[in-house]
């Protein structure tokens, strides 16, 4: 995607437009036009993706200690559709749709942190694991059945999964003996990396998509003099 100023994002009740893209909720469904140009390779990416919520989460939680950082799972169970015309590509299968909010930059307050989810049976198991710059650490471990209700279940015990080819640390949690491991490596970025693992949540063999950040290295300078040929910037 772009970044862009704020004189292109346009914002009410259903809709968020930024330059040429546009999120649109209909009340069932959000839908997205995107109408985008791809980096580093400049390449176009047109299409619609719809998000059609099986269940709508009713819960939002903070952070951090002083509230300056929000997370709600808005759509933890969904169907996804994705069409495509450049590149030409279409799918379809189960999603997942969240937020994040803050009042300040991401590594101003944290160090890194993890995230998981996984459909498992009629529910979903979600884990988010911050580490906060003052040295505590915030530990989610969610369950969210087929109506969207959120449920609080006991945090799993630490796991560990291979390093990147970035030397990213990939730490998350995982049912006791579960000996989570890696199917596939979907982004591997020098501060990111966004993963497919085989582990077990709700004592279950579940397949989750997995992710950690490294704020640190985010915020280093060589990561930052980098990110415009990864996110292109419009200044209109």
């Amino acid at each position: 995607m772009t970044e862009r100023g704020a004189s292109t994002v346009l914002r009410d009740a259903r809709t968020l437009s930024i330059g040429p893209s546009a999120a649109r909720w209909d009340g069932n469904s959000l839908t997205l036009h995107l109408a985008e140009i791809g980096a580093p390779l400049p390449r176009r990416v047109r299409g619609i993706v719809r998000v059609h919520p099986l269940a709508l989460g009713d819960r939002g939680f903070i952070l951090d200690v002083a509230g300056r950082h929000r997370w709600r799972p808005i759509a933890p169970r969904a169907r996804i559709e994705v069409a495509l015309d450049s590149p030409s590509l279409h799918w379809s299968g189960t999603g997942y749709f969240d937020t994040n909010a803050g009042d300040a930059p991401l590594e101003s307050d944290f160090r890194n942190w993890d995230w998981c989810r996984a459909s498992a049976g009629d529910a979903a198991a979600i884990l988010y694991n911050a580490r906060r710059r003052d040295g505590t650490e915030r530990s989610l471990a969610l369950r969210v059945d087929r109506h969207g209700q959120v449920e609080d279940i006991a945090v799993p015990p630490p796991a560990h999964l291979p390093r990147t080819l970035w030397r990213l640390a990939r730490p998350t949690r995982a049912d006791a003996c579960a000996a989570p491991r890696v199917t596939e490596t979907l982004q591997d970025a020098p501060f990111y990396a966004r993963s497919v693992i085989a582990t077990g949540l709700l004592g279950r063999r579940v397949v989750a998509v997995h992710e950690s950040l490294d704020l640190d290295r985010f915020a280093a300078l060589p990561v930052q003099l980098m990110l415009p040929f990864r996110v292109p910037r419009s200044f209109q």
